[in-house]
């Protein structure tokens, strides 16, 4: 169980600072302290969200999607708050974080359904 969790955690968080920071760059935003802000916060919530969503779903029955909403929405929220904070670039700081985690989601999905 432990080699697995830590499996998805690396695998989650590996796809989500190349989606991210991808999507950072085709947005044509070019300040390397914006894209570094990028990376480090999704440092700080992609771990805590994977692990979370793990161990609600080993030992709870809840619905999924119950548990991976507001875990999503708070990491946005986060995100959004040290954008708006820390950034240079972010004209709209959740928007961008919005944008950036539906992206990021939305390619894990599809990554999902094909492999």
């Amino acid at each position: 169980m432990i080699p697995a969790l830590l499996t998805a955690m690396a695998v989650s968080l590996a796809l989500t600072l190349a989606l991210e920071s991808g999507y950072y760059l085709l947005t044509c935003k070019r300040n390397k302290k914006d894209l570094l802000l990028v990376l480090l916060v999704n440092l700080l919530t992609n771990p805590a969200v994977v692990l979370i969503y793990w161990l609600v779903a080993l030992y709870t029955s809840w619905n999924t999607y119950l548990v991976l909403i507001p875990l999503e929405v708070s990491a946005i929220l986060i995100e959004g708050r040290y954008y708006q904070t820390y950034g240079r670039g972010f004209k709209h700081p959740y928007r961008f974080s919005l944008a950036a985690n539906v992206f990021s989601y939305g390619v894990g999905v599809l990554i999902q359904l094909f492999f």
